[in-house]
C-alpha cells in the first residue's frame, strides 16, 4: 500500500546514496532521509500518516489505532520498563 501511495502521489525517492552511512559525518547525515530507528518511532510515524491504508477499504481507522495501541502496550512499553541485557553488560558484568 505504501508503494502504491508513493507511485500515485509521485513521491520523489531522492537521489541514490552510494556511500557507507557509517563512514559519513553528522553533518553529512543531517540531510539524509532515515527510516524509523525503533518500533516506537515507527508507530508514531504510522499514527501521523496512515491514510494510504484506508484506500480500497483494506483497513479501517479503528483497526490501525487498535493495532498501534496493542503494539505499544504489549511490545514497546514492556521493553521500555525493563533493563536491556546490554545495560547489565555495561553496569554489572565488569
Amino acid at each position: 500500500m505504501a508503494i502504491v501511495d508513493g507511485i500515485e502521489g509521485r513521491t520523489d525517492p531522492g537521489q541514490p546514496l552510494d556511500r557507507d552511512i557509517y563512514e559519513m559525518t553528522s553533518a553529512e547525515l543531517q540531510g539524509t532521509p532515515k527510516t524509523p530507528g525503533s518500533l516506537d518511532e515507527a508507530l508514531r510515524s504510522l499514527e501521523r500518516d496512515h491514510e494510504f491504508l484506508m484506500r480500497g477499504d483494506v483497513f479501517t481507522d479503528d483497526l490501525v489505532h487498535t493495532w498501534i495501541e496493542y503494539k505499544r502496550n504489549n511490545e514497546v512499553d514492556p521493553i521500555r520498563l525493563r533493563p536491556h541485557p546490554f545495560e547489565f553488560h555495561l553496569y554489572y558484568d565488569n
